[in-house]
């Protein structure tokens, strides 16, 4: 049984264009008839799909929350910045207060469900069988779910790297009204965390380096499409600056790139060096507390304890010395910064466990902060999984980690065996290794090595690896039947 449209707002028109231009009333009902029981078996399996997506936060009892959730959703009460909090991820959850935050998780679920089953679409893999099973897979072999179903911004991660993948190189294959959400996503994804931002100009970058290959050496290298891709970074930027001065009154960013990065260094050691060098000196106040810096840098950032950044008067004060310290640092070993990020990119790379941060210690801000401005959720706060320490991630990770990292190696050689007879595959893999690396080395550059950081944009390795093993199996099942031609697949069937 087989139907052309692909969204179940495509199969009402299609549906309501047959019946009008049939003469034959029966005709015109069987129509509708067969077009509403494609709607309702779409519908069915994003029913399905969300539901799966969202197994953890149902266990838990509670959306998932992490230790910087309560910074995020305190921001549009308080009108003010914070060190990586964004103020739009903040009023999107405040948003969903009043239903103990499910619509936001829910929303986070079906935006997983819909962009998977268009990268699965433009791949030529239409069965709905098969999107059920890669979803069901990303969720039991990977951090997806436990990303999905969280009160953060990290999911927002993978779904924009694959949006951008979409608009960049499979735009032809989607609707207008796709690739108008789709932008949406990347602009929403780059408003709530600046990290996404970077890595997206970093794939732009990717991107704008194989256009000129291609046109430089006349091969047959991806050709991506710039303009849609250029436009989503364009409406995120005013999407930030927008949504900061709308709640905070300030057209800026959202703080926190050279305090965090001042965090790096101390954690490497180049502080120390720095200030041993330098002090004494009257125009660095950090020379009062050499002899006091804590060694890590979480411990620099958010122990509000005494510590030196809140005796220097905290981020807002000592950002302009904090400046000054990173710009130092880096003029005067840049040989040495280079090397240090390259060696902790490749850590950040191996580093993926799931579930770092999910447990009751983390959250005694996000409690406080329930407390003050979301009272009414704080029964099935307090009587959630989480908050009881009942998540033990040993069995999860013991598949999740040799996966993730499985995938991301094996990803430069599906690209390979893929190159000539799936290109459009060949081209996915190579865009979501880009963005693997990507993410490696804007988190282990600006901040440190950290499993959550990796772990939330590894379900798209693993998507990447399954798609190109699935198209390569296909390939060798018909191999008699001649050359597979990806695009000769019809668009949607059910089987």
């Amino acid at each position: 049984m087989a139907c052309e449209p692909t969204d179940i707002f495509g199969a009402v028109l299609a549906s309501a264009n047959r019946a009008n231009l049939s003469a034959d009333g029966s005709a015109s009902r069987a129509d509708v008839f067969s077009s509403a029981g494609q709607i309702l078996a779409q519908a069915a399996v994003y029913a399905v799909t969300v539901a799966i997506i969202l197994l953890p936060a149902a266990w838990n009892g509670f959306p998932l929350v992490f230790s910087d959730t309560g910074g995020y959703l305190i921001r549009p009460f308080v009108h003010d910045l914070e060190l990586g909090r964004s103020t739009l991820y903040g009023a999107f959850l405040a948003s969903g207060i009043i239903a103990d935050f499910w619509p936001n998780v829910a929303i986070q679920a079906l935006l997983c469900t819909w962009i998977v089953r268009l990268v699965l679409r433009t791949q030529g893999i239409t069965n709905l069988i098969l999107w059920i099973a890669a979803v069901a897979a990303l969720c039991a072999g990977t951090s997806l779910p436990w990303f999905a179903g969280q009160l953060e911004p990290d999911v927002f991660m993978p779904l924009s790297v694959l949006a951008f993948y979409l608009i960049a190189f499979a735009a032809p294959k989607l609707r207008s009204w796709e690739i108008a959400v789709l932008i949406a996503v990347i602009a929403f994804s780059i408003a709530v965390h600046m990290s996404i931002f970077a890595v997206l100009l970093l794939l732009f970058a990717f991107c704008a380096v194989l256009r000129l290959a291609a046109a430089l050496l006349a091969t047959a290298l991806p050709q991506p499409r710039l303009a849609g891709t250029a436009s989503s970074l364009v409406l995120g930027t005013m999407l930030l600056l927008g949504s900061n001065y709308a709640i905070a009154g300030v057209v800026t960013f959202t703080p926190g790139g050279s305090i965090f990065l001042l965090g790096r260094l101390l954690q490497d050691g180049y502080v120390k060096t720095y200030l041993d060098e330098k002090c004494p000196d009257s125009t660095l106040s950090l020379c009062d507390y050499r002899d006091a810096l804590p060694d890590n840098s979480g411990d620099w950032l958010w122990d509000t304890n005494n510590t030196p950044l809140t005796k220097l008067g905290g981020w807002r004060i000592f950002s302009p010395e904090a400046d000054r310290i990173v710009r130092d640092i880096i003029l005067q070993q840049p040989g040495a910064q280079i090397v240090t990020a390259l060696k902790e990119t490749f850590q950040q790379l191996a580093t993926v466990a799931t579930g770092e941060g999910l447990d009751a210690r983390n959250t005694w801000h996000t409690q406080w902060v329930l407390q003050m401005y979301a009272p009414g959720t704080l029964r099935h706060f307090d009587a959630s999984a989480q908050q009881n320490n009942a998540f033990d991630f040993h069995l999860i990770n013991a598949l999740h980690i040799p996966l993730a990292l499985g995938s991301t190696l094996a990803l430069p050689i599906l690209v390979l065996l893929c190159w000539r007879r799936h290109p459009k595959t060949a081209t996915l893999t190579l865009t979501l290794l880009a963005a693997l690396v990507a993410n490696a080395a804007v988190c282990a550059t600006f901040s440190v090595v950290d499993d959550r950081y990796q772990s939330r944009i590894v379900p798209i390795g693993v998507l990447g690896a399954g798609i190109a093993c699935y198209q390569l199996f296909r390939s060798r099942q018909r191999y008699n039947r001649g050359p597979v031609n990806d695009d000769a697949v019809p668009e949607y069937s059910i089987s």
